[in-house]
This record gives structure tokens, C-alpha cells and sequence, in this order.
């Protein structure tokens, strides 16, 4: 009896510690961050799908520990909402804006040109009264002298007419070209100079005269706004965000076109809703065409040979 009790014993003993000395497995980490809050809402992500977890401190990161048997389970749960919410942020982030090249040298051509008339008329070069020749004449584009709407483009009064339209003109050329192409852009940047000069005869009396590429200058801003209103991409925005970009040209257009003894006022404001007309035109194109090299050249070269046929004619 002595023995069998010593020997049930032995046995309780030898199951106490090998109790003792087995381990239980401890939990598998499966999300770690610094933040506090991140790791918050893991754990939601988790106990959301029944998944039972501990959230730790370790090393100065908050960490979630979860069971081993359920950790395949918890990493394709953290995964999926990992997914999500990287989803979710690229909706949310704006398309980047495509650049096209050729901006600066739309803007070198630009200077070239309207600083040569200038020499040009200031010389009489060729025996032309050049303003003569080249002024918008509301009476004579009426008649039918139609390319003075062009040539008054490049014609200027003194050296500090010139001077601001080389400035403006350059800053919204290059703007301009970023977002059609520096080709396309001075196509549309002399087609909606010449329409606003043409609404500008059209409202005038006979005898009213101007030139100056500030028409043209504010068509270029009004292309700007026109792509700001609705621009390639589409985003979700706010009505007063959508309408923000006319407001801000119409301000700009009344500080820098509405001062001045000799401003002619009105040719800029028609310049500008030319300018959006063909900027709302030129920003529904193809944007393979306003990538492609040959399809700005050709535009460059069609905008000198309009300028230039322009001038020939009234040269006649």
C-alpha cells in the first residue's frame, strides 16, 4: 500500500513539472506603428472580423498581438485595409496636370516678332507707315480689311507700351504653352487676339483706332481661365472653387486693363472672352495631338504665316 502511494506520487510529481516546464506559445505581433492612433484602428479592423488581439508597447511602437492560430487571418484582414485605404487616397488626390513643351520658345518667337515690327514701324523701314498700314481700323475692318485685326497685334505706341506687353505677354504665354503647347497656344493666342479686335469693331464707331498686343495679352489670360474652369481632369469640387478661377481673371483683368490714359478698355475685355472661347476649345483636344512635336511646329508655323500673310496684305 506504502509503495503504490509513493509511486502515484511520483507520478502527479513528474506531471507537476513537466506543467511547469512546458511554455505556452506566446501571441505573434502583427502591426506595429508609432502611432498610437494608427494602431487603434487596426485593432478595430480586427475585432471587427473576430479577431481577438493585445495591443502592446514595445520598443516605443504600439504593436497588436494576436494568437498564432489566428495570424494568417489578422495579416489578410491589416492587408485588405491597407488596400482600401490607399484606394481611397488616390481618388481623393488630384490628377497632376500633363505639362506640354515648347512654352519658352513660344515666348522667344513672340518677343522676336513684335520687338521687329517695332524696329519696323520706328524706322519706316521699306517706305510703309507701318501703323498706318497695320492699325485696327473699326471703319476699314468693316469694310473688309480684315488681317488689320491681326497686324494691330504687333504694333505699339511707344517703348513702354511694348515693354508691358513683352512682360505680360511672355508670363501668360508660357503659362499658356504649359498647357497646350507652345505652338498650339500662340495659334490660339493670335485667333483670339484678331476675334477680340473684331468684336471691338464691331461695337465701336467707324473711326475708332487702336493697336497693341494687350488683346492678345488678355486673350492669353482668358485661355488660363478657361482651363482652370474646366480643366483635362476632372475633380470634384466645391461650385465656388469650380467659378474661383473667372473671378480671380476678371480682378486681374480689372487691376492691369482698366488703367491707363490710352487703354482701350474694351479691346481687352473682348480679348479675354475670346481668350476663354478658344482656351475652352484648345483644352477638349486630344491630348496625343498636344504631345506631339510635328502638330506644334505646324501649329508655330501656321500662327507666323497668318501673321505674316496678315501683313503682307496690308502691305499691298
Amino acid at each position: 500500500m506504502t509503495k503504490q502511494r509513493s509511486a502515484q506520487s511520483k507520478v502527479v510529481g513528474n506531471l507537476a513539472c513537466q506543467a511547469m516546464t512546458e511554455r505556452r506559445p506566446e501571441p505573434e505581433i502583427v502591426f506595429r506603428s508609432p502611432s498610437h492612433r494608427d494602431c487603434m484602428d487596426a485593432r478595430l479592423v480586427l475585432e471587427s472580423v473576430g479577431i481577438s488581439n493585445e495591443m502592446i508597447q514595445q520598443s516605443g511602437d504600439w504593436c497588436l498581438a494576436v494568437p498564432d492560430e489566428q495570424v494568417n487571418a489578422a495579416f489578410a484582414e491589416l492587408q485588405s485595409y491597407r488596400n482600401d485605404r490607399l484606394a481611397e487616397t488616390e481618388q481623393t488626390l488630384p490628377p497632376k496636370a500633363v505639362v506640354f513643351g515648347g512654352a519658352m520658345a513660344g515666348v522667344v518667337y513672340y518677343a522676336i516678332f513684335i520687338v521687329s515690327v517695332a524696329v519696323l514701324a520706328d524706322t519706316s523701314a521699306y517706305g510703309i507707315d507701318w501703323k498706318s498700314v497695320g492699325q485696327m481700323d473699326a471703319g476699314d475692318v468693316l469694310d473688309g480689311q480684315w488681317w488689320r485685326t491681326i497686324t494691330a497685334l504687333t504694333l505699339h505706341a511707344d517703348a513702354g507700351h511694348l515693354l508691358s506687353n513683352l512682360v505680360f505677354g511672355g508670363v501668360f504665354g508660357v503659362l499658356a504653352g504649359r498647357l497646350l503647347g507652345g505652338g498650339l497656344a500662340w495659334l490660339a493666342i493670335v485667333m483670339a487676339g484678331a476675334l477680340g479686335n473684331l468684336m471691338n469693331a464691331l461695337i465701336r464707331d467707324a473711326a475708332h483706332t487702336s493697336i497693341g498686343a494687350s488683346t492678345a495679352v488678355f486673350a492669353a489670360l482668358g485661355i488660363l481661365v478657361a482651363h482652370a474652369m474646366h480643366p483635362r481632369y476632372k475633380t470634384s469640387t466645391k461650385a465656388l472653387v469650380r467659378w474661383s478661377p473667372l473671378i480671380g481673371g476678371v480682378l486681374l483683368l480689372s487691376f492691369m486693363g482698366l488703367e491707363g490714359e490710352r487703354t482701350d478698355v474694351l479691346a481687352h475685355v473682348t480679348g479675354f472672352v475670346a481668350g476663354t472661347l478658344f482656351g475652352w476649345i484648345g483644352c477638349r483636344l486630344p491630348e496625343a495631338w498636344l504631345a506631339n512635336g510635328s502638330f506644334q511646329v505646324v501649329a508655330g508655323l501656321i500662327t507666323g504665316a497668318i501673321v505674316i500673310g496678315a501683313w503682307l496684305l496690308g502691305a499691298v
